[in-house]
């Protein structure tokens, strides 16, 4: 009775050992088993792609004129606001002209004298021309002497250069008075433009300062509201991208729900760097973008705006989604089969040819397999891009997940289609 015992405690040590085994062959043979990945698919299609470059920056008029005095002095008269709408010639500022006005009352003064002093010179130079050519006369006939002759020639010569200096006096306190006259002038500052005075930096009783001595007082600034242009910073990467005459979608911060068209008309030369030297370093190149129909909206300037900027666009090509296409290394094959000269294989060649190197790939599932396509690719917008080699119309490529075309998926893995579960979730997420 006990060997009976025994021999059946032996047979099921037994079947658990073989259990054991079977069950650690299972999970080996089963490792060894290629996983399945699941993925989304999209069809490759042709469509109207329109590149687009995004830059930010402000809303600001495109005649802008910042008013400064030419003279120094008290402001006793600003006539307008801030806001306030001006036409051309229109006087809007006024500064005191007390000193401009004794200036010129002394300028004046110091006309009348050196034209008083050129009739005086001009007499004596006539009277000594008189003398002077009596004189010769009286010589030829031999009534005088060759000193008296050289006193008058002297007396000429002398009474000819005071008249011509009183003359040079004179051009010299009309200038002088011209000069005062004009300072005067512009004691009284009057609108270059119509528009809109949309900055007023001074008060009235300040003083300012004039430009002829230095940069001057801003007073303020006026603009004309009917010329409005974006201008923003295009990344130096983007900027090769943008041509003068691009059409571009502005989008202002003030009106989320309105787009406004506009069209490139300058972009700057050189580039304006910050961050210069750090991590943070960037270049950005200017790009003025001139507002369409400005007066349909109620633009003011230094609104915040981005602008997509329509660089190209390409009509009925072939596309797939933006997120298919992804970086392989696939082995290059050319060059494999290169001969040496006296006919024999080159093995460096075929190192080289054998070698791995990066290549923009798209995955194009067939039977269940996905296979890593070399394709070319051309312009592209938010969601699609062109292909320009590579793929067909109505081929099926991987779109997802991102994960599995940035990871998972290589040349001829195994693959599950599941659209219906993406469809599902995007549904979830929107």
């Amino acid at each position: 009775m006990a060997k009976s015992k025994k021999k059946k405690k032996i047979f099921i040590l037994s079947g658990a050992g073989l259990l054991l085994v079977i069950l650690v062959a299972a999970i080996v043979i089963g490792g060894k088993k290629e996983p399945v990945i699941v993925v989304q698919t999209d069809k490759v299609a042709r469509r109207t792609i329109t590149q687009v470059v995004t830059a930010s920056g402000q809303v600001e008029p495109k005649d802008l004129v910042a008013i400064s005095p030419e003279v120094s002095g008290e402001i006793v008269d600003l006539p307008v606001v801030e806001g306030q709408r001006v036409t051309r010639g229109q006087v809007i500022v006024k500064i005191r002209p007390d000193t401009y006005i004794a200036q010129q009352q002394q300028s004046q003064a110091g006309l009348q004298s050196a034209l008083g002093s050129e009739q005086l010179a001009k007499a004596n130079y006539d009277n000594s021309t008189s003398t002077y050519k009596r004189a010769q006369e009286l010589y030829a006939k031999k009534l005088m002497s060759q000193q008296d002759l050289e006193s008058a020639k002297t007396q000429y010569e002398v009474t000819k250069a005071s008249y011509e200096s009183a003359k040079a006096n004179v051009d010299q306190a009309q200038a002088q008075l011209a000069v005062a006259d004009d300072n005067l002038r512009k004691t009284t500052i009057h609108s270059p433009m119509d528009g809109q005075v949309t900055v007023l930096n001074s008060k009235l009783g300040e003083r300012v300062v004039g430009t002829s001595m230095m940069a001057g007082t801003e007073i303020m600034d006026i603009a004309n509201m009917n010329t409005m242009e974006a201008q923003v910073n295009v990344d130096e990467n983007d900027v090769v991208l943008v041509a003068v005459g691009d059409t571009s979608i502005l989008s202002v911060d003030a009106f989320p729900n309105k787009k406004i068209k506009g069209i490139v008309y300058q972009i700057a030369t050189s580039g304006t760097t910050t961050g210069a030297g750090t991590q943070d370093q960037v270049t950005n190149f200017l790009v003025k973008i001139k507002i369409v129909d400005p007066e349909a909206y109620n633009l003011k300037p230094g609104m915040s705006v981005t602008a997509d900027i329509q660089t190209a666009t390409h009509h009925d090509v072939l596309s797939v989604p933006i997120q298919s296409v992804t970086i392989r290394s696939l082995k290059a094959q050319e060059g494999s089969k290169v001969a040496t000269a006296s006919g024999a294989t080159n093995n460096k060649a075929k190192q080289a040819g054998n070698r791995e190197k990066e290549q923009e790939v798209v995955f194009v599932v067939k039977n269940g397999v996905a296979k890593a396509v070399p394709v070319k690719r051309g312009i592209s917008d938010d969601n699609f891009v062109e292909i320009t080699s590579g793929l067909g119309a109505g081929e099926e490529v991987v779109s997802g997940s991102f994960v599995a075309i940035s990871r998972e998926l290589n040349d001829g893995s195994k693959v599950r289609v599941e659209n219906n579960k993406m469809v599902a979730m995007q549904g979830a997420g929107g």
